[in-house]
């Protein structure tokens, strides 16, 4: 795998940054297409995304450098550097989420039916997202013999951890075979965002689809931690990845109670 997809001149792309503006793009199209009959058209597809954009990648880089402030201890410039990888999905869930509530009051929206559009595209941009972390060797998988494993090459993240671990040698010209797990979850994602956007077709009261892809891709996401070999914080034993699924596999249960209890009859003419 090379991280690096072109270069022109002293100008660099990375994989990595093409497929999180590739995820981007698709999450809007996939609004776009989904709102036109509720009234939701090209340019308020394109404010909501411009504003959870940021927020959410406000929100996983600030995640990421205060889990791992060690490696931007001495060159606190590269925090900025998004382009070579290290956001954490959650940081820019809770990123996202506010941007969607201050865009709802702003409009004078229902939230809780904002956050059902929303999240229609949500894991159609994380699988792309996914898949630029495979190429770029973050997020990458625990030690594994199967047919499915991969072997990132020398001086690339996965190798260098290993090394740094004592369980490869510097003269290694790979390293150690590990599970592709972020294919893994991009699969899962997109069937997920099929799941999704079949349920907001056929909703009734809002707040549900929100609820049902917490309730789906948290316990996803906690087997998956499993499978994950890069370092990871810890905290009660358990991945801080893990300790907010289960929060987040709870807040579903509760929202979608909610929604079945409380939640406002879809308009069908929006």
């Amino acid at each position: 795998m090379n991280p690096v997809c072109f270069k022109i001149g002293a100008v660099t792309v990375h994989w990595y940054g093409v497929l999180m503006a590739a995820g981007f793009a698709a999450g809007l199209a996939n609004w776009v297409v989904l709102g036109r009959r509720e009234g939701r058209n090209y340019t308020y597809c394109a404010d909501l995304l411009f504003w959870i954009m940021v927020a959410g990648l406000v929100g996983a880089r600030a995640a990421y450098v205060l889990t791992e402030w060690g490696e931007f201890r001495d060159d606190p410039l590269s925090v900025f550097a998004v382009w070579r990888g290290g956001l954490i999905y959650y940081g820019g869930f809770a990123g996202a989420l506010a941007a969607i509530v201050v865009f709802a009051r702003r409009g004078g929206e229902s939230a809780a039916g904002l956050f059902d559009f929303v999240v229609t595209s949500v894991p159609l941009g994380h699988a792309l997202g996914r898949v630029g972390c495979f190429l770029n060797g973050c997020c990458f998988g625990a030690v594994h013999a199967g047919a499915a494993a991969v072997r990132y090459p020398a001086q690339s993240y996965p190798w260098l951890i290993q090394v740094h671990t004592l369980a490869l040698g510097r003269e290694e010209a790979h390293g150690l075979p590990v599970h592709p797990v972020q294919l893994y979850e991009a699969g899962f994602n997109l069937a997920l965002a099929a799941v999704l956007n079949a349920a907001y077709r056929r909703r009734h009261r809002e707040g549900g689809v929100a609820a049902l892809y917490l309730l789906l891709y948290a316990p996803a996401r906690f087997l998956l931690e499993s499978l994950r070999g890069d370092p990871r914080a810890h905290w009660l034993g358990l991945s801080v990845g893990r300790l907010v699924s289960l929060v987040l596999a709870a807040v579903g249960a509760a929202a979608w109670a909610w929604s079945r209890r409380r939640g406002r009859e879809v308009d069908r003419g929006r």
